[in-house]
Order: structure tokens, then C-alpha cells, then sequence
């Protein structure tokens, strides 16, 4: 069986330009509709969508209460967020973007919120033109606000749309979503994974359901989980309009144009180009910070607890962290416009930090790194591991 999708060869922008005055009049700082049927028809490629065979989710429910139990008795952390019991969802590509684009809503709307506000500061910064009879700066400013919603959707739905195709669960990128003990995987993906690198099926879904619950055992912390929520959403909130760049934009529109349309609002860069600003980077190098140590400690506990339960485990984790710092252009996209750089230079630093701490102060460490908002590393000690550990207080080498 097979769940509806669209049928073969169904481009969703003659549907989405075909009605430009229903669409335009969509109410919200995001328009959430165009960006459903942007990121279900970027999922699934046009065509129709199998279903998840059922004995996924039995063979994923045992799998992930063999990595439940080791991660929770090696990092000594409560797996579950509720206080129940973690449970697997084995889900199509189309299902992983519809739930995530619930998920991250809030900071859409919240980088909405944040663009209009600027640009209704910058339109009072603009000393009108006498020579203007046509009002062009106001003709923008609001075509701008009529836009705005669209272009948002169509970078949300693009956005999630690609990253379907590639997931293998809910934390290829470690953004909170809202509390739940249900972990995302997308078998499909793992399919194609495990075919282009060879590697066992059943080893790699193992792997993956480690990697998913080990990250699920840190963002449970409450103070973490809103650490990295705060970041993240006052990075998304610090954005600004550049006046000259959005006007270089708008003044190419043509809204009978759906083809040329299309283009300008499928670049990320262009709306990236006209709102990134200085004032970000403070904020940058401490989400940096954060992430690269939820990643190297992941990766640290998962290769302590992997190793002796997956067979090929070194070929396995070779191959996926290669695949993950192999970053594409919307990968790239995802990164900026929520303040996330998880590169191979990040990844390193995480490594280094973590086993910078266990040389010095043996394994039993790295528990402290979730204790308190106390414990949360400092910038400055990412690249220090014995500062982090003198500021706590913890006898080392």
C-alpha cells in the first residue's frame, strides 16, 4: 500500500502562482499552507509515497530499548523527558517534514516577527525621495509586507522539504522540539544510506537509534533545552532588513512572472543576503560552544557504548560522520538562518574538548557537563578543557 502524494510530474508552483490574490491574502507573518505543500512536494519528489511497513517499528521498539538502556547506565542521564518511557516512530519523508515544520514554527514566526519589525524600522530611517512621484519606497515597503509571508513559507517548506531526504531521525541537526518521548526515524533514508555504503541495515538502524537517544538524554535537561532553545530563537530575532539589498530584490519582481518568481524566492542566499548582521556573531560563538559539546560528547559516548554492540561499528561511524559534515547548499542554509555551524572544524573542537576533560580528569567528568546552567561550558573554555574543569571546581591532572 501506498499513501497519497502527488502525482507524477506535479510542480507545486503552478498551483501556489496560479491564485496570487488568495495567496497573498494569507494571514500570519508565514505563510504555513504554501509551505506544506512546498516541503510535501520536495519530499516526495511528485511521486506517491510508500508506507512504512509495520515490522519497522517492532524491529525499531527493540532497537531502541537496547540503546535506552545502555546510554542511560553510561551517562547516568534520564533518557525520557515526560518520565515514561521512550518509544520510536518510524516515519515516511513526507511525515518527518509535515511534523517538523510544526515543530520549528515558533521560530519561523519568531524570524517573521523579527523581520517586520525591522523593516518597519528602516522604512522610518528612509528620508523620502522629492523626485519620487510614484512613492517607490512605499510601493516596497508594502509589496515587501505582502511577500514576506510567502517567501517565509517557501524558504520553510524548501528547507525542511530537502532536509526529508536526508535525515535518519529527528537530531541530524540537535535542535530541541517540543517535549515528547517519541523519536523520529526515516527508514527510507537508512535504506538508501546503508545501500550506497554497504553497511548492514540492522547495524546502522542500532547506530542510529544510539545517536538518537543519546542527544534525547541531554536536551531532557530542562536548562539545557532552554539554553539552546533561547539561543537559537534570540539569534533568529536579531536579524535586520538591509533596505538597499530588499529593494534590489523587489525591484526585479514581477508577480506575472511565476517562473522568475520562483527562482528569486527558492535562493536561500538572497533572503540571507538582505538581513544577516554583525550583531550575530556574540550569539554565534555561544550556540557554537553549546553544540560542539552535546556532539563530542555524543560522539565520546557513542563510540564507549557502541563499540561493544554493533560488530562493524568503526566502518558505520566512519561513514556517517563523513556524510554529515558533507554539507549541501539548504544544509548550509539550515545552519545560518538558525545560527548552527557544524562543520568539520566544529566537530573537532567537541572531540578535543571532551577528551581534553577525560585525560584530566578521567571519564566520570563528563557527567558534570549537564548538572546545572553552572556547569555549561564558557567560549572561552571550549578550546581549554582545564579551565572549564578549575571554574567547577573538579580536582585534575
Amino acid at each position: 500500500m501506498s499513501t497519497p502524494g502527488p502525482p507524477g510530474g506535479f510542480n507545486p508552483f503552478d498551483k501556489l502562482f496560479g491564485d496570487l490574490g488568495r495567496m497573498f491574502a494569507q494571514q500570519g507573518p508565514v505563510n504555513w499552507d504554501v509551505a506544506r505543500q512546498i516541503a510535501l512536494f520536495l519530499a516526495t519528489e511528485g511521486e506517491a509515497e510508500a508506507n512504512v511497513d509495520p515490522l519497522e517499528r517492532m524491529r525499531l521498539e527493540e532497537l531502541v530499548r537496547v540503546a535506552d538502556l545502555h546510554i542511560s547506565e553510561r551517562t547516568g542521564l534520564a533518557t525520557s523527558v515526560t518520565g515514561g518511557v521512550l518509544s520510536v516512530a518510524p516515519v515516511t519523508r513526507s511525515d518527518w517534514a509535515m511534523r517538523s515544520l510544526d515543530a520549528h514554527k515558533p521560530l519561523f514566526e519568531r524570524l517573521a516577527t523579527s523581520l517586520n519589525a525591522a523593516g518597519d524600522r528602516g522604512e522610518d530611517d528612509v528620508e523620502p525621495d522629492p523626485d519620487d512621484d510614484m512613492g517607490t519606497e512605499k510601493l516596497l515597503g508594502d509589496l515587501g509586507r505582502m511577500v514576506g509571508p510567502v517567501l517565509l513559507g517557501l524558504q520553510a517548506g524548501s528547507m525542511l522539504g530537502h532536509l526529508s531526504r536526508r535525515a535518519l531521525g529527528q537530531y541530524d541537526l540537535p535542535i530541541p522540539r517540543p517535549p515528547s518521548d517519541e523519536l523520529l526515524v526515516v527508514p527510507a533514508n537508512l535504506d538508501v544510506f546503508a545501500a550506497e555504503w554497504s553497511l548492514a541495515p540492522d547495524d546502522l538502524r542500532l547506530w542510529v537509534c544510539l545517536h538518537e537517544v543519546t542527544h534525547h538524554a541531554v536536551l531532557a535537561r530542562p536548562h539545557v533545552r532552554g539554553r539552546l532553545e533561547g539561543l537559537i530563537a534570540d539569534y533568529v530575532s536579531s536579524f535586520e532588513v538591509d533596505a538597499g539589498a530588499l529593494e534590489g530584490m523587489m525591484g526585479g519582481f514581477d508577480p506575472t512572472d511565476p517562473e522568475r518568481m520562483q527562482e528569486a524566492f527558492a535562493d536561500p542566499e538572497l533572503l540571507l543576503g538582505a538581513m544577516q548582521t554583525p550583531a550575530q556573531h556574540e550569539l554565534l560563538a555561544t550556540i557554537e560552544t553549546l553544540t560542539v559539546v552535546l556532539e563530542g560528547f555524543v560522539d565520546h559516548i557513542m563510540d564507549t557504548v557502541g563499540r561493544g554492540l554493533i560488530g562493524s561499528y568503526g566502518m558505520l561511524s566512519e561513514a556517517v560522520r563523513r556524510r554529515r559534515v558533507e554539507a549541501s547548499d539548504g544544509d548550509r542554509f539550515v545552519e545560518r538562518l538558525l545560527g548552527l555551524q557544524l562543520g568539520q572544524a566544529q566537530y573537532d573542537r567537541g572531540a578535543t574538548f571532551v577528551r581534553g576533560v577525560v585525560e584530566r580528569a578521567g571519564e566520570d567528568a563528563l557527567a558534570r557537563l549537564w548538572v546545572s546552567p553552572r556547569e555549561l561550558p564558557t567560549p572561552a573554555e571550549i578550546d581549554a578543557p582545564g579551565l572549564w574543569l578549575a571554574r567547577i571546581e573538579l580536582p585534575h591532572e
